[in-house]
């Protein structure tokens, strides 16, 4: 007999007549019917009831419930489903479970550390016929217990992203590393803007750390791009906080838009059961902010009960970056959502800065430590849509410190100019002045995954008049557009010469 042969014989000759019940002979010689006509079924050598998960790749732009079902070798896997899982033949265990119940096998069972531990130790439902399981989480239900059972059966197990969840809870409870791994290589195949934030949860639930810091990366990219309006009614108020004190925050164009972003989020957040065309989002957020204001008399919306929940994710708006430009600052005092205190000192910071930048002749040097780019940074970002040249500015970069950014032939350089400067300040001609900064390049494909991620080291950049540095190179990449360029930057006091 083949070793499929082998293990069911195994199966069938360790339960004791007393296991099997009355007519225990009857039902023996029915076990060993099924045997013979397994192993008429299979090939010589096939598998044994239980040789791990199969692997699958998605394609980029389908979703697994789409996939055409997979051909199946023809072995014994699915004649021990049907008799022994399904059809429950010989078994020696009952388990029941949220209203169902699943005649099994110590045998296969014991494959679930959970169930070894349980038949193997000193508790009282090693020598029961029949066990009532508990469930101790509510993302267990009744189709993923059977999906996980069912498991211990056969070779493979379909599982659609819809039911990851579900089922990666059931497996950790019953303890299954592979079908653990399994829902482990599903999530990180089908990430995307329906599945993240429940994958992102449970990955942190479920003990896949490595799944928990994929998912977050993903909305790194992704919260600004135009994946954001349909993302944020998902986001809950923790993951919103994680991700906006970061800095490597994939943000396009400036902190001001950050802002915007945080608006909308928190009016979809008060208001779930807004719906409308999404380019209408942003101006029923504002008319429905303005009406609060003039309903409370002016009170910014962050003082009031319904604001307070969001404080601790509108504390980390870089506010610095935002009031140095006045049309943001005009839209920011208009909103009244963020409290006069808070922009209080951040208006007194940089008016200082200002005064130092023009009418200090020397300060002492500046150290940079990466901990500053956490905390302090400026992030700002750009799209390029496809391979031709482009240049960008951002508007309004810390004290008219004019930088031009050019991408060219695959490479992203910087370029200092003070021509037609439109800002007036004297401070950028201080040519002496240097930034610290950080440049990545980000590529996604159609679902926001990462398709190339270049990033630079943190540099200090001095630049005279019109000179430049090239600062990226993507010529030996394979590059998918749109390119997103993001930069983190501090400015730096300039350094006391030796002649002062």
């Amino acid at each position: 007999m083949g070793a499929l042969t082998s293990r069911l014989l195994g199966l069938w000759r360790a339960q004791a007549p007393e296991q099997l019940g009355a007519g225990g002979e009857e039902q023996e010689a029915g076990a060993m019917a099924v045997v013979e006509e397994v192993e008429e079924e299979s090939g010589e050598g096939g598998p044994t009831p239980r040789q791990g998960g199969v692997k699958r790749k998605a394609h980029s732009g389908r979703r697994h419930e789409q996939e055409p079902p997979r051909k199946r070798t023809k072995h014994s896997s699915g004649s021990v489903y049907q008799a022994l899982f399904l059809r429950g033949e010989g078994s020696d265990v009952q388990i029941r479970a949220l209203g169902n119940v699943w005649n099994l096998h110590r045998t296969y069972l014991c494959q679930s550390g959970y169930f070894a531990s349980m038949f193997s130790g000193a508790w009282r439902e090693s020598t029961m016929n029949t066990i009532e399981l508990q469930m101790p989480d509510d993302n267990i239900d009744r189709e993923a217990l059977h999906d996980a059972l069912g498991s211990l059966y056969r070779d493979y197990v379909l599982i659609q992203p819809s039911r990851v969840v579900p089922i990666l809870a059931t497996a950790s409870m019953l303890q299954l590393d592979e079908l653990i791994q399994q829902c482990g290589e599903i999530m990180e195949e089908t990430v995307c803007v329906q599945t993240v934030c429940s994958y992102y949860y449970a990955a942190g639930s479920y003990g896949l750390p490595n799944i928990r810091t994929m998912c977050f990366q993903w909305l790194l990219h992704n919260l600004m791009t135009h994946r954001g309006d349909e993302l944020i009614p998902e986001i809950s108020l923790d993951i919103m906080e994680e991700l906006i004190v970061s800095s490597e925050l994939l943000v396009i164009e400036v902190e001001m838009d950050v802002y915007t972003m945080l608006k909308k989020w928190m009016y979809l957040q008060l208001q779930p059961t807004w719906r409308g065309p999404r380019r209408a989002l942003l101006s029923d957020a504002n008319l429905w902010f303005a009406r609060s204001k003039r309903e409370l008399d002016g009170t910014p919306f962050l003082e009031t009960p319904q604001g307070r929940a969001f404080v601790p994710v509108f504390q980390h708006l870089r506010l610095a970056y935002i009031v140095c430009d006045l049309p943001s600052a005009r839209i920011i005092d208009q909103d009244a959502l963020i409290p006069a205190t808070w922009l209080t000192p951040v208006y007194k910071e940089q008016w200082l800065a200002l005064l130092k930048a023009e009418q200090t002749r020397g300060l002492p040097p500046t150290e940079v430590h990466v901990s500053n780019f956490q905390r302090n940074s400026m992030r700002c970002g750009h799209q390029v849509h496809r391979e031709e040249p482009c240049s960008w500015r951002w508007a309004g970069f810390h004290f008219s410190w004019d930088l031009v950014v050019c991408y060219s032939n695959r490479r992203v350089t910087f370029r200092r100019s003070a021509l037609n400067n439109p800002h007036g300040l004297g401070a950028s001609l201080l040519w002496q002045g240097k930034v610290a900064f950080r440049l990545c390049l980000v590529s996604l494909d159609r679902a926001g995954r990462t398709v190339l991620r270049q990033d630079t080291e943190y540099q200090v950049l001095s630049l005279g008049k019109d000179e430049e540095l090239e600062v990226a190179n993507l010529e030996n990449q394979d590059v998918v557009f749109p390119i997103y360029v993001a930069c983190n930057f501090v400015y730096l006091p300039r350094e006391r010469s030796c002649q002062e």
